[in-house]
């Protein structure tokens, strides 16, 4: 009977450890899911601490689709016309601009965002008030071009919204910037901006409705 006693161990011990398998992939998905539920809180606790200190009127937003075809790359909101937006309105988070409106439905809405190859935003470098149109490189980078070369800029100098676009209020925030280019033979320089906001963990944007006399 040793043999047969040993077999059956065997299969007993099989069935354990499936068993144990099953219970550690189980507990690791609902680590998981926890997980990724206190991030969403914690983005939301910073959403709506956002909308309560700025000084913009604000329509708070839930992306509900990223898309990227070949000419827009873009995220779809779950509100539209019905709830206030037009066309043409900037759409950001607290860490700054994300892109704006380009198609209001009546209960949806598509953005195109700054990483679209199309997408332009004047901005200014602080404190140089320096100001340059910002587009799109890759990733997280975006280039600021044609910058007067004798005007100082440094690694870490903040980049706002310039004012000067009839879509975007001035000193909306961008990102920073990580590197400075002199052109060669040329009067002008390069700077290379990192922008803030994760394009690709988007959950929730607001969008400007309108500028409040405080924010000027």
């Amino acid at each position: 009977s040793s043999p047969f006693s040993w077999i059956k161990s065997m299969v007993n011990l099989q069935e354990e450890t499936e068993l144990i398998r099953q219970k550690n992939i189980q507990l690791t998905l609902e680590l998981e899911t926890l997980l990724m539920a206190q991030e969403e809180n914690n983005i939301l606790r910073d959403f709506l601490r956002f909308k309560r200190e700025s000084n913009l009127k604000l329509l708070s937003a839930r992306v509900v689709n990223m898309g990227a075809s070949s000419n827009l790359s873009s995220i779809t909101l779950d509100i539209g016309s019905d709830h206030g937006v037009k066309v043409n309105q900037p759409v950001i988070v607290a860490e700054g601009v994300i892109g704006k409106t380009v198609v209001v439905g009546n209960k949806s809405t598509i953005v195109q965002i700054i990483k679209d190859v199309n997408f332009r935003l004047s901005v200014r470098i602080l404190p140089s008030g320096n100001a340059g149109i910002l587009q799109f490189v890759s990733d997280d980078i975006c280039e600021i071009r044609e910058l007067q070369k004798n005007i100082e800029i440094s690694i870490g100098n903040k980049v706002v919204t310039s004012g000067f676009s009839q879509i975007y209020p001035k000193n909306l925030p961008v990102g920073e910037v990580v590197e400075v280019l002199n052109e060669r033979g040329s009067f002008q320089k390069i700077a290379k901006v990192r922008i803030k906001p994760k394009l690709s963990t988007l959950l929730n944007v607001f969008i400007v409705i309108e500028e409040s006399n405080e924010a000027g």
